[in-house]
Protein backbone atom coordinates (compact mmCIF):
# COMPACT_ATOMS: atom_id res chain seq x y z
CA UNK A 1 0.00 0.00 0.00
CA UNK A 2 1.45 3.36 -0.81
CA UNK A 3 2.04 5.33 2.37
CA UNK A 4 -0.42 7.90 3.18
CA UNK A 5 2.57 10.83 3.64
CA UNK A 6 2.94 10.40 -0.50
CA UNK A 7 -0.58 11.17 -0.69
CA UNK A 8 0.46 14.81 -2.23
CA UNK A 9 3.29 13.40 -5.06
CA UNK A 10 0.49 10.41 -5.93
CA UNK A 11 -2.29 13.98 -6.34
CA UNK A 12 0.31 15.77 -8.45
CA UNK A 13 1.01 11.53 -10.53
CA UNK A 14 -2.90 11.94 -11.44
CA UNK A 15 -3.24 15.28 -12.16
CA UNK A 16 0.15 14.54 -14.70
CA UNK A 17 -1.75 11.69 -16.05
CA UNK A 18 -5.40 13.18 -16.54
CA UNK A 19 -3.51 15.97 -18.87
CA UNK A 20 -2.50 13.08 -21.16
CA UNK A 21 1.11 12.18 -19.50
CA UNK A 22 3.29 9.33 -17.75
CA UNK A 23 4.60 9.91 -14.21
CA UNK A 24 5.78 7.59 -12.03
CA UNK A 25 7.76 7.82 -8.24
CA UNK A 26 11.58 6.83 -9.00
CA UNK A 27 14.78 6.92 -7.29
CA UNK A 28 15.41 6.22 -3.74
CA UNK A 29 11.82 6.23 -2.60
CA UNK A 30 11.09 3.12 -4.06
CA UNK A 31 13.85 1.51 -3.14
CA UNK A 32 13.11 2.21 0.37
CA UNK A 33 9.62 1.66 -0.35
CA UNK A 34 10.66 -1.92 -1.34
CA UNK A 35 12.86 -2.10 2.05
CA UNK A 36 10.13 -1.25 3.58
CA UNK A 37 12.04 1.98 5.35
CA UNK A 38 10.18 5.19 5.80
CA UNK A 39 11.62 7.41 3.10
CA UNK A 40 9.83 11.67 2.71
CA UNK A 41 11.48 12.57 -0.04
CA UNK A 42 9.82 11.75 -2.83
CA UNK A 43 10.70 12.69 -6.76
CA UNK A 44 8.63 12.53 -9.52
CA UNK A 45 9.53 11.47 -13.22
CA UNK A 46 7.32 12.40 -15.93
CA UNK A 47 7.17 11.85 -20.14
CA UNK A 48 6.12 15.58 -19.97
CA UNK A 49 8.06 18.57 -20.57
CA UNK A 50 9.23 21.40 -17.78
CA UNK A 51 7.05 23.57 -20.17
CA UNK A 52 4.10 21.15 -20.08
CA UNK A 53 4.03 20.64 -16.32
CA UNK A 54 4.18 24.30 -15.69
CA UNK A 55 1.05 24.62 -18.03
CA UNK A 56 -0.37 21.40 -15.21
CA UNK A 57 0.06 23.35 -12.46
CA UNK A 58 -1.21 26.81 -10.73
CA UNK A 59 2.15 26.82 -8.63
CA UNK A 60 5.16 25.60 -9.56
CA UNK A 61 9.29 26.51 -9.29
CA UNK A 62 12.02 26.68 -11.34
CA UNK A 63 14.40 24.98 -9.36
CA UNK A 64 16.83 23.10 -12.17
CA UNK A 65 14.36 23.95 -15.35
CA UNK A 66 17.81 23.59 -17.77
CA UNK A 67 17.78 19.25 -16.35
CA UNK A 68 14.10 19.19 -16.72
CA UNK A 69 13.26 19.93 -12.86
CA UNK A 70 10.31 21.87 -11.82
CA UNK A 71 8.87 22.20 -7.97
CA UNK A 72 4.91 21.58 -7.87
CA UNK A 73 3.60 23.30 -4.87
CA UNK A 74 0.39 21.25 -3.79
CA UNK A 75 -1.21 22.42 -0.81
CA UNK A 76 2.15 23.76 0.59
CA UNK A 77 4.22 20.93 -0.41
CA UNK A 78 6.84 20.99 -2.73
CA UNK A 79 6.80 17.87 -5.14
CA UNK A 80 10.00 17.72 -7.44
CA UNK A 81 8.76 16.61 -10.88
CA UNK A 82 11.39 15.96 -13.44
CA UNK A 83 10.98 15.24 -17.08
CA UNK A 84 12.14 12.02 -18.65
CA UNK A 85 16.11 12.43 -19.95
CA UNK A 86 19.21 10.86 -21.39
CA UNK A 87 22.87 12.58 -20.23
CA UNK A 88 25.60 13.14 -22.81
CA UNK A 89 29.03 12.58 -22.06
CA UNK A 90 30.42 13.67 -18.47
CA UNK A 91 33.97 15.27 -19.80
CA UNK A 92 34.57 16.14 -15.98
CA UNK A 93 33.70 13.06 -14.52
CA UNK A 94 30.83 14.84 -12.12
CA UNK A 95 28.55 16.40 -14.34
CA UNK A 96 26.64 16.10 -18.02
CA UNK A 97 28.12 17.90 -21.02
CA UNK A 98 24.72 17.67 -22.02
CA UNK A 99 20.96 16.85 -20.76
CA UNK A 100 18.10 15.54 -23.68
CA UNK A 101 14.74 15.44 -22.65
CA UNK A 102 12.79 12.07 -23.81
CA UNK A 103 9.50 11.04 -23.44
CA UNK A 104 10.63 7.11 -22.91
CA UNK A 105 10.95 6.10 -19.05
CA UNK A 106 13.15 3.41 -19.99
CA UNK A 107 15.99 5.22 -21.17
CA UNK A 108 15.34 8.01 -18.57
CA UNK A 109 15.93 4.77 -15.89
CA UNK A 110 19.44 2.86 -17.87
CA UNK A 111 21.16 6.31 -16.77
CA UNK A 112 20.88 5.90 -12.59
CA UNK A 113 23.55 4.47 -11.09
CA UNK A 114 22.62 1.20 -8.99
CA UNK A 115 19.67 -1.43 -10.47
CA UNK A 116 18.13 -0.63 -6.57
CA UNK A 117 17.58 2.97 -7.44
CA UNK A 118 16.73 2.36 -10.84
CA UNK A 119 13.05 1.43 -10.35
CA UNK A 120 9.90 2.96 -10.74
CA UNK A 121 6.40 2.93 -9.11
CA UNK A 122 3.08 4.08 -10.74
CA UNK A 123 0.69 5.98 -8.86
CA UNK A 124 -1.27 2.29 -7.79
CA UNK A 125 1.70 0.51 -6.82
CA UNK A 126 3.19 -1.01 -9.75
CA UNK A 127 6.97 -1.92 -10.28
CA UNK A 128 8.62 -1.07 -13.35
CA UNK A 129 11.94 -2.85 -12.65
CA UNK A 130 13.99 -2.64 -16.05
CA UNK A 131 17.18 -4.10 -13.87
CA UNK A 132 16.32 -6.61 -11.40
CA UNK A 133 16.61 -3.88 -8.52
CA UNK A 134 14.48 -6.32 -6.78
CA UNK A 135 16.29 -9.10 -7.02
CA UNK A 136 19.47 -7.09 -6.58
CA UNK A 137 18.02 -6.04 -2.76
CA UNK A 138 16.72 -9.25 -2.09
CA UNK A 139 19.84 -10.60 -2.85
CA UNK A 140 21.34 -7.51 -0.90
CA UNK A 141 23.62 -6.47 -4.27
CA UNK A 142 24.66 -3.29 -4.78
CA UNK A 143 24.94 -3.23 -8.69
CA UNK A 144 25.41 -0.81 -10.94
CA UNK A 145 23.46 -0.34 -14.08
CA UNK A 146 24.33 -1.65 -17.28
CA UNK A 147 28.40 -1.51 -17.39
CA UNK A 148 29.90 -0.37 -14.04
CA UNK A 149 32.51 1.61 -15.74
CA UNK A 150 30.40 3.82 -17.66
CA UNK A 151 28.15 4.63 -14.49
CA UNK A 152 31.32 5.77 -12.80
CA UNK A 153 32.64 7.16 -15.99
CA UNK A 154 29.72 9.47 -15.71
CA UNK A 155 29.91 10.28 -12.33
CA UNK A 156 33.34 9.10 -10.14
CA UNK A 157 30.90 10.15 -7.02
CA UNK A 158 29.27 7.16 -7.57
CA UNK A 159 32.14 4.57 -6.46
CA UNK A 160 31.80 6.52 -2.58
CA UNK A 161 27.80 5.84 -3.01
CA UNK A 162 28.30 2.15 -3.29
CA UNK A 163 30.48 2.30 -0.63
CA UNK A 164 27.67 4.01 1.43
CA UNK A 165 25.32 2.35 0.54
CA UNK A 166 26.95 -0.63 1.45
CA UNK A 167 27.46 0.69 5.35
CA UNK A 168 23.63 1.95 5.24
CA UNK A 169 22.09 -1.51 4.29
CA UNK A 170 25.01 -3.95 5.21
CA UNK A 171 24.77 -5.22 1.16
CA UNK A 172 27.73 -6.66 -0.67
CA UNK A 173 29.10 -4.58 -3.84
CA UNK A 174 28.64 -6.60 -6.58
CA UNK A 175 31.83 -8.42 -8.49
CA UNK A 176 32.03 -6.84 -11.49
CA UNK A 177 31.12 -3.31 -9.90
CA UNK A 178 33.41 -3.49 -7.22
CA UNK A 179 36.14 -4.33 -9.68
CA UNK A 180 35.04 -1.09 -11.40
CA UNK A 181 35.97 0.95 -8.50
CA UNK A 182 39.43 -0.40 -8.03
CA UNK A 183 40.21 0.45 -11.76
CA UNK A 184 38.72 3.72 -11.54
CA UNK A 185 39.59 5.00 -7.93
CA UNK A 186 41.80 7.59 -8.90
CA UNK A 187 39.21 9.72 -10.57
CA UNK A 188 37.47 10.88 -6.96
CA UNK A 189 39.91 12.92 -6.87
CA UNK A 190 38.36 14.80 -9.28
CA UNK A 191 35.36 15.50 -7.21
CA UNK A 192 34.54 18.22 -4.98
CA UNK A 193 35.49 17.69 -1.66
CA UNK A 194 31.88 19.02 -0.42
CA UNK A 195 30.13 16.37 -2.07
CA UNK A 196 33.11 13.33 -0.73
CA UNK A 197 32.45 15.12 2.56
CA UNK A 198 28.87 14.14 2.42
CA UNK A 199 28.95 11.01 1.24
CA UNK A 200 31.63 10.33 4.29
CA UNK A 201 29.40 11.92 6.48
CA UNK A 202 26.59 9.32 5.75
CA UNK A 203 29.12 6.31 6.20
CA UNK A 204 30.52 7.04 9.43
CA UNK A 205 26.64 7.58 10.65
CA UNK A 206 25.90 4.28 8.54
CA UNK A 207 24.71 1.27 11.02
CA UNK A 208 27.56 -0.58 9.38
CA UNK A 209 30.45 1.84 9.63
CA UNK A 210 33.05 -0.24 9.42
CA UNK A 211 32.02 -2.16 6.43
CA UNK A 212 31.95 0.99 4.48
CA UNK A 213 35.74 2.11 5.80
CA UNK A 214 36.60 -1.63 4.59
CA UNK A 215 35.50 -1.17 1.43
CA UNK A 216 37.33 1.96 1.12
CA UNK A 217 40.19 0.49 2.07
CA UNK A 218 40.16 -2.73 -0.26
CA UNK A 219 38.69 -0.96 -3.13
CA UNK A 220 41.53 1.29 -3.45
CA UNK A 221 39.30 4.83 -2.64
CA UNK A 222 41.12 5.40 0.37
CA UNK A 223 44.99 5.68 -1.05
CA UNK A 224 42.75 9.05 -3.03
CA UNK A 225 41.12 10.34 -0.45
CA UNK A 226 43.22 12.43 2.86
CA UNK A 227 43.29 10.69 6.03
CA UNK A 228 43.72 6.94 6.93
CA UNK A 229 41.02 4.98 7.17
CA UNK A 230 41.00 1.40 9.26
CA UNK A 231 38.09 -0.63 9.41
CA UNK A 232 39.64 -2.20 12.44
CA UNK A 233 39.15 0.79 14.39
CA UNK A 234 35.97 1.36 13.45
CA UNK A 235 33.94 -1.70 14.77
CA UNK A 236 31.72 -1.43 17.54
CA UNK A 237 31.50 2.36 16.47
CA UNK A 238 28.15 3.83 16.20
CA UNK A 239 26.60 7.47 15.99
CA UNK A 240 24.09 8.93 14.20
CA UNK A 241 25.47 12.58 14.81
CA UNK A 242 27.70 13.37 11.92
CA UNK A 243 30.08 15.20 13.61
CA UNK A 244 30.59 12.62 16.40
CA UNK A 245 31.72 10.81 13.27
CA UNK A 246 34.09 13.33 11.94
CA UNK A 247 35.39 13.78 15.23
CA UNK A 248 36.31 10.12 15.80
CA UNK A 249 37.91 10.00 12.24
CA UNK A 250 40.29 12.82 13.56
CA UNK A 251 41.16 11.19 16.67
CA UNK A 252 41.79 7.79 15.04
CA UNK A 253 44.20 9.97 12.47
CA UNK A 254 45.86 12.50 15.06
CA UNK A 255 44.90 14.99 12.72
CA UNK A 256 42.05 17.47 13.40
CA UNK A 257 43.55 19.59 9.99
CA UNK A 258 41.82 16.84 8.23
CA UNK A 259 38.42 18.72 8.99
CA UNK A 260 39.95 21.59 6.74
CA UNK A 261 40.83 18.75 4.07
CA UNK A 262 37.05 18.07 3.78
CA UNK A 263 35.83 21.57 3.84
CA UNK A 264 34.28 21.01 7.27
CA UNK A 265 32.28 24.28 9.03
CA UNK A 266 33.89 25.62 11.83
CA UNK A 267 31.08 24.17 14.41
CA UNK A 268 32.45 20.69 13.11
CA UNK A 269 35.66 21.90 13.51
CA UNK A 270 35.03 23.87 17.21
CA UNK A 271 33.33 20.34 18.05
CA UNK A 272 36.35 18.24 16.90
CA UNK A 273 39.08 20.69 18.77
CA UNK A 274 36.70 20.71 22.10
CA UNK A 275 35.90 16.65 21.74
CA UNK A 276 40.37 16.04 21.43
CA UNK A 277 40.76 18.18 24.15
CA UNK A 278 38.58 16.58 26.89
CA UNK A 279 39.58 12.81 25.83
CA UNK A 280 43.44 14.00 26.69
CA UNK A 281 41.55 15.19 29.81
CA UNK A 282 39.77 12.22 30.64
CA UNK A 283 43.26 9.98 30.02
CA UNK A 284 45.08 12.32 32.52
CA UNK A 285 42.50 12.41 34.98
CA UNK A 286 39.73 14.81 34.67
CA UNK A 287 40.02 18.06 37.00
CA UNK A 288 36.88 20.46 38.09
CA UNK A 289 38.30 22.89 35.82
CA UNK A 290 38.34 20.46 32.44
CA UNK A 291 34.12 19.48 33.59
CA UNK A 292 33.22 23.14 33.88
CA UNK A 293 35.28 23.82 30.43
CA UNK A 294 33.64 20.79 28.48
CA UNK A 295 29.62 20.29 27.77
CA UNK A 296 28.48 16.75 28.83
CA UNK A 297 27.48 16.08 24.99
CA UNK A 298 31.59 16.65 24.51
CA UNK A 299 32.28 14.93 27.66
CA UNK A 300 29.75 12.09 26.55
CA UNK A 301 31.58 11.69 23.14
CA UNK A 302 35.24 11.76 24.37
CA UNK A 303 34.39 9.16 26.98
CA UNK A 304 32.59 6.86 24.14
CA UNK A 305 35.77 7.33 22.10
CA UNK A 306 37.76 5.91 25.38
CA UNK A 307 36.29 3.17 25.49
CA UNK A 308 36.05 2.28 21.92
CA UNK A 309 39.94 2.84 21.84
CA UNK A 310 40.35 0.70 24.52
CA UNK A 311 41.81 3.51 27.18
CA UNK A 312 41.96 2.96 30.76
CA UNK A 313 39.10 4.25 32.07
CA UNK A 314 38.75 4.68 36.23
CA UNK A 315 36.09 6.89 36.38
CA UNK A 316 32.26 5.65 35.55
CA UNK A 317 30.06 8.31 33.14
CA UNK A 318 27.79 8.39 35.78
CA UNK A 319 30.56 9.83 38.32
CA UNK A 320 31.70 12.15 35.23
CA UNK A 321 27.86 13.69 35.28
CA UNK A 322 27.78 13.71 38.86
CA UNK A 323 31.21 15.48 39.30
CA UNK A 324 30.02 18.19 36.61
CA UNK A 325 25.95 18.72 37.85
CA UNK A 326 27.81 19.33 41.31
CA UNK A 327 29.89 21.98 40.53
CA UNK A 328 29.41 25.63 42.34
CA UNK A 329 28.82 27.11 38.94
CA UNK A 330 28.07 25.18 35.04
CA UNK A 331 29.79 28.01 33.06
CA UNK A 332 32.29 31.16 33.46
CA UNK A 333 29.81 32.74 32.81
CA UNK A 334 27.84 32.31 35.87
CA UNK A 335 30.89 34.10 37.58
CA UNK A 336 29.69 36.73 39.69
CA UNK A 337 31.79 39.17 38.55
CA UNK A 338 32.94 40.82 35.43
CA UNK A 339 36.09 42.91 33.87
CA UNK A 340 34.45 45.85 34.98
CA UNK A 341 34.50 45.12 38.84
CA UNK A 342 38.16 43.87 39.07
CA UNK A 343 39.27 47.09 37.09
CA UNK A 344 36.76 49.18 39.77
CA UNK A 345 39.08 47.63 42.83
CA UNK A 346 42.41 47.56 41.05
CA UNK A 347 44.33 50.45 40.37
CA UNK A 348 46.29 49.38 37.61
CA UNK A 349 45.18 50.18 33.62
CA UNK A 350 43.31 48.25 31.46
CA UNK A 351 45.65 44.80 30.41
CA UNK A 352 45.64 41.34 29.63
CA UNK A 353 45.64 40.62 33.70
CA UNK A 354 41.42 41.07 33.62
CA UNK A 355 41.19 38.00 31.63
CA UNK A 356 43.67 36.22 33.74
CA UNK A 357 42.03 37.32 36.84
CA UNK A 358 38.68 36.15 35.77
CA UNK A 359 40.21 32.71 34.77
CA UNK A 360 41.51 32.83 38.20
CA UNK A 361 38.37 33.37 39.71
CA UNK A 362 36.68 31.02 37.88
CA UNK A 363 39.21 28.19 39.14
CA UNK A 364 39.16 29.50 42.83
CA UNK A 365 35.09 28.82 43.08
CA UNK A 366 35.16 25.79 40.90
CA UNK A 367 37.84 24.45 43.22
CA UNK A 368 35.94 25.58 46.46
CA UNK A 369 38.35 28.07 47.46
CA UNK A 370 35.80 31.09 47.16
CA UNK A 371 32.32 31.14 47.52
CA UNK A 372 30.44 32.77 44.02
CA UNK A 373 29.23 35.71 45.61
CA UNK A 374 30.57 39.31 44.51
CA UNK A 375 31.53 40.52 47.82
CA UNK A 376 33.46 37.36 48.90
CA UNK A 377 35.03 36.96 45.44
CA UNK A 378 35.96 41.24 46.04
CA UNK A 379 37.77 40.35 49.29
CA UNK A 380 39.70 37.03 47.48
CA UNK A 381 40.71 39.62 44.97
CA UNK A 382 42.33 42.27 47.47
CA UNK A 383 43.83 39.10 49.46
CA UNK A 384 45.77 37.10 46.66
CA UNK A 385 45.53 39.00 43.03
CA UNK A 386 45.46 42.90 43.88
CA UNK A 387 48.75 42.73 46.59
CA UNK A 388 50.29 39.10 44.83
Amino acid sequence: MIPKHWQGAIDVIKSIENAGFEAFIVGGAVRDYYLNKKNHDVDIATSALPEEIQAIFPQTIDVGIEHGTVLVMHKGEPIEVTTYRTESTYSDHRRPDAVHFVRNLAEDLKRRDFTMNAMALSQTGEYIDLYEGRKHIDEQLICAVGIAAERFGEDALRMLRAVRFAAQLNFTIEAETFAAIGQQATSIELIAMERIQVELSKIFTASHVAQGIHYLETSGLAAYLPGQFDATAWHNFNSDNRQVGWAYFCLVNEDATLLTNYRCSNKDKQFTKLVLEAYDCLIRGVKRIDLLRFDLDVLQTAYQFMKLRKQEVTITWQEVQQRKQALPIQSAKELAITGQDVMMWSAKKRGPWIKETLEAAVSAVVNGEVTNDKQQLKDWFHATIDEG
